[in-house]
Order: C-alpha cells, then structure tokens, then sequence
C-alpha cells in the first residue's frame, strides 16, 4: 500500500479542490489593460527617447541590431566594445530573438526608427499580461477570490511603479519576473498535479538559460520541490518526477539551442554555460530517478535516498563550478570597484545602502519582511500552511539575494503581493465584518500601504535630510547630465568622424554604439574589464602617460563630459591626471578639438597621429 499519512496534508498547497469562483479570464485581462493604462499614461507623457532609461536597455537594442544586420545567433560577441576582439557578452539570444522580430513585422509597415520604436513599445507592455495572469492565479490558489484581488491590485501597482515594464524597456529583467510569477502560481497548484509542476521545471529551466540573477531563487525552488516530495512521498511522485524531467529537458535545449559548440566546454558563472547546463540537467535527472524510483518507500528511505541524490550533486558542483559559489563580481580589479561597482545601486549591499541612502532602506526591504512574518503567522496558526511554506523559501531566499545585492529586492517585492496580498483580504473582510472595530480597519489600511514598496519609497523621501527639494535637485541634475552628454545631438559630431576607436566615460558607451559605428572602449559590463581598466588608467594618468594608454589601445577619439560622476571622480583622485587637466581647461598637444564641441557638454576630441 502507498504510504499516505495526515500529516502529510498540511505540505499539500490546499487539501480541498482548487477554488475557481471568480477566477476569470475576463478579470485578468480587465487588471492587465489597466496596468498597460496605466503604464502609458505615466510614461509616454514624459518619454524624450523611445529606449529605455537603462543602459541595458540600450545595449540589447544594439545586439538585436547586429543579430538583424547577420551577426551570428551564436556568437554573442560585442564586437564594438572593449579592447580588440570585443568583449563576449552574457546575454540570452532568447530575449533577442522576440523583439528582432517584432522589429521585422513592423519595419514591414513603417520605417526602421518608428519600427524599432513601436517593436520596443510593445515588447515590455506584452509581459505585464504573463506576470499578472501568473500572479492572480497565484493569489487565487493561496487564498481564494478576494485573495487573488488583492494579490493583482498590489501586482499592478508594483508594475507601475517600476520601470522595467515602460515602454522601452527590453533588458530580461521583466522576462524574468514573469517566470517567477509563473512558478510560483504553479508551486501553489492545490492539486499538486504534474502538469502544473511540468511547467514549473519548464519555467526554472527557461530562467537559468537567460540570466543568472535568479540561479539562487530556482535553487530553493528545486528545493521546496524536492522536500515536498520527501514529506509526500508517493502522492507527489509524479509531480516531483515531472518537474525534474521537464528541468533538465528545457536547460539541455536551452543549451544546445544558444551555446556555440566551441564554447561547450566552457564554465562561466554569469550565463548559461556547461557549469550550469551540467548541474541543471544533472539535478533535474536526479530528482526525477530518486521520486521514480524510491517515492514507495518509508520517510526514512526517501530521506535517505534524497541525501545521496544531494552530496552527489554538492560534489558535482564542487567539480564542475566550485568558482560559481561566489559572486562573480568578486573577482572584479580593485579599481573598478571603487569608480564603477560602488556607484552601481543594484550591486549594492543591504549595508552599503544604507551608508549611501538610509531612506531608500524600505523600498528594498519592508515588503519582503513583512510578508516572511505573515508567511510564519500563517503557518503557526495552521492557515493554508503548504502554500505559506512555499512562499517563505521562495521570498526568503529572493531576500537574502537582496541583502548581498540589491537587484534581487524586485523578485522578493513581486514574491511578497501573495502572502500580504492574502492578508490584506482577509483583514478587509474581517473590518466588514466589524465595521465598529477600529483597529481592524486600522490593521487592513496600515498593511495595505505597507505592502507597496512605493509607500516606504515616498516615506524615504520624506525623511529629514531627504526633502522634496534635494530630491528634485538630484534628478533634474541627473536629467540634465543625461540629456547633455549622452543625447544623440551631443554625440552627432562622433557619427561624423571616420569609423575609430572612442574613450569615454562608460555612462557613455552604449550610446555612443547606438548612435554612431565607432568602438568604444567602455560601457559598464563586468566582462569588459580591460576595456573599463584602459579608460580608468587614461583618465588618472598623467597626460604623457595618459598619451601611451590611448596609441597602447588604437583610441583615435576621445569623448569629454565634464558632468559625469565619474569623470569628476577620476579628476579628484589624481588632480595631475589627463581628466583633471581637461576640467581645468588645459588640453595636450596630441588632442585636437573636434569644430564646435569646445564649449559643449560633451567635449570631443581627436587623437593627433603620433
């Protein structure tokens, strides 16, 4: 007889039959045309580019270009980035390939700029409609109807709220969001079927191929996976089993399908490589052997035959990619650290934000705490425990990612909508209930606010040493900086200039890509790190030295924004370095200007031949 025990239920994500009152379509496409609504009412009234703010926004469209103009589908290198050769980058053609599409279907109708504006419109505003349906469904299997209302309004905000789903936007930060919107709905089927849990390991093994920012977050969801299978045993055999076939089939098409047969061999910890395809395909066999082939048998033999499957697969790891168990930008030059990475909010540590912004502390964090203390509530009270439980590993993880590293507060924040989200409806009917019991309504509006991280953002802004004022200063300063050096009307006078080699600061360089043929030694992308170096080392030197670095690295250009951040940094660290001499007015002899840029924001200039 299969082992079935009661206390196995509660792991379940709901004992009862799913829930399907008022889980529409008719909902979910109402609370997405909202969101795309909304989305273009704050944008497109402000909108001076039709790409994203991001630089990464930029560069994609720049590999998407070079994909269309014939560039290999395998050969992902930037070939006008960096020293010579270029710099390989770590992108997913996945992500390229739609949006080079949509390009092509409307350059059918349109010309090229208005295709790609369109293309580039459409694209972010498409994955708003994954991530809400992903996340209502979600919410309605944790906690019914009213719960799936809540989860959505807090979803919709969050979309509107963050630029990742502006037009314009086509880094694969959204694309990623969406697949942990969909596993997470799929983890929390309460039928616990295969299918559902098919999608999920077709969904992890999609999010491993383009990006490895969630690498942590699909690992504690192979996790939660393989545990709810140890605690089930027979009744999960064949989701536990489906997830991992269906894990190590996508990553193994994946692989094959964007990875070069040269580069088969080869172990890089930022992007899908053997390393990861390895371990990926290696666990997802692993589970599906162990649930096949043990699920019959007592706690103890699937704890034990969970365990072997495990220090297998440690050892694989420390085999194949032990260099993958610490942060690839660990590895970065000291010097990169202190001019680049430390002034890259995303990398940030939860520590090191607080230093440089105390305010912006609760965007980050709040929403994730509040919901991993509901999630605990939840459980000791014995409330839809298996989906709580499910939702505490997932935003636990995404959070403690967040700590080390700022970018993954956007995964634990989208994560947090399910558990608060389930709150919120059940606090907003218990003041109906009650409608004299004013703590009740008190409770219901206080985490309502709270669960938005748009509230602690405002809230941060308030804060003393943060007013209004300074925060309008900051960014019409930024806006001006931006428009200034890096507008298409600064950089015209590039495009003139006979195809060459640019230094500049690498808030520049993917602009200058974008709007002229030249190569550019920086842009800030980790891989490039010979590239950023040379410019760092040309900007501190002194100009004789600075001289030998530019005819060492073939510049025959040199872009000149004396606003930059880091221009300014460089000049103030080395008050004899080439920058600071620029700053100051004083240009070498081996720098010629280039007509009608000596007084403009951005200063050009071209290297003398020796």
């Amino acid at each position: 007889m299969p082992e079935t025990t009661p206390s196995a239920l509660p792991l379940a994500a709901a004992a009862a039959p799913p829930r399907r009152q008022g889980m529409t379509m008719g909902v979910l496409a109402l609370y997405a045309a909202i969101a795309i609504a909304l989305l273009l009412a704050v944008s497109l009234p402000f909108a001076t580019d039709y790409v994203g703010a991001d630089n990464d926004d930029t560069m994609r469209l720049v590999m998407v270009r070079d994909l269309m103009a014939g560039q290999g589908w395998f050969d992902m290198t930037q070939y006008r980035l960096g020293l010579d050769g270029g710099t390989l980058m770590h992108w997913s053609r996945f992500i390229d390939l739609p949006i080079a599409n949509l390009i092509g279907v409307f350059s059918l109708f349109v010309e090229q700029p208005r295709a790609e504006a369109l293309a580039l419109a459409v694209w972010p505003l498409m994955l708003v409609v994954p991530v809400l349906f992903f996340m209502g469904l979600a919410g309605h299997r944790l906690g019914g109807a009213a719960a799936m209302h809540a989860t959505l309004i807090l979803t919709t905000i969050f979309v509107v709220a963050l630029n990742r789903f502006q037009p314009g936007s086509i880094d694969h930060h959204n694309v990623q969001l969406a697949i942990i919107a969909g596993i997470a709905a799929m983890l929390l089927d309460p039928g616990l079927r295969a299918r559902d849990h098919a999608v999920a390991g077709a969904l992890a093994g999609f999010a491993i191929a383009i990006g490895a920012e969630t690498t942590p977050l699909i690992g504690a969801v192979c996790l939660v996976v393989a545990l709810r299978w140890l605690w089930l045993g027979p009744a999960f055999r064949a989701a536990a089993a489906a997830f991992g076939l269906a894990l190590a089939a996508t990553v193994t098409l994946a692989f094959f399908a964007t990875v070069a047969p040269s580069r088969y061999t080869q172990v890089t910890c930022d992007s899908l490589s053997y390393g990861f395809y390895a371990l990926a395909t290696f666990g997802g066999a692993m589970l599906f052997l162990v649930a096949s082939l043990t699920s019959n048998r007592a706690f103890g033999g699937r704890l034990a035959a969970l365990a072997i499957g495990g220090a297998v697969i440690a050892g694989a790891v420390l085999v194949i990619a032990p260099g993958c168990l610490a942060n690839p930008l660990d590895t970065l030059d000291p010097l990169l650290k202190t001019f680049w990475l430390s002034g890259v909010i995303e990398a940030q540590s939860a520590v090191a934000q607080f230093r440089l912004e105390p305010a912006s502390i609760g965007t980050y964090y709040a929403p994730a705490l509040l919901a991993l203390a509901v999630c605990l509530w939840r459980i000791r009270r014995g409330e839809a425990v298996g989906g709580h439980v499910t939702m505490l590993a997932l935003i636990g993880v995404a959070f403690a990612v967040s700590l080390i590293q700022i970018r993954g507060a956007i995964f634990s924040n989208l994560l947090s909508a399910l558990p608060l989200g389930f709150a919120i409806a059940d606090l907003r009917r218990a003041s109906n209930a009650h409608p004299r019991n004013l703590g009740l309504g008190l409770a219901f509006a206080a985490l309502t606010l709270a669960a938005v991280p748009a509230t602690w953002a405002l809230a941060g802004a308030l804060l003393p040493g943060r007013s209004q004022e300074q925060l309008q200063a900051g960014l019409a300063g930024t806006a001006k900086v931006r428009a200034a050096c890096t507008a298409q009307s600064s950089i015209a006078p590039l495009a003139n200039e006979p195809a060459g080699v640019v230094s500049g600061p690498s808030n520049l360089g993917v602009q200058i890509l974008r709007y002229t043929p030249h190569r550019v030694l920086s842009a800030p992308y980790h891989r490039n790190q010979g590239g950023m170096l040379t410019e760092l080392h040309i900007g501190l030197s002194n100009p004789h030295q600075a001289e030998a670095f530019l005819r060492g690295a073939h510049v025959t250009l040199v872009a000149f924004c004396p606003d930059d951040t880091q221009t300014r940094d460089l000049a103030k660290a080395e008050p004899e370095g080439l920058y600071a001499d620029l700053l100051k007015g004083r240009v070498p002899d081996y720098l010629g200007p280039i007509a009608g840029t000596e007084n403009a924001a951005l200063q050009l200039f071209r290297v003398r031949p020796q």
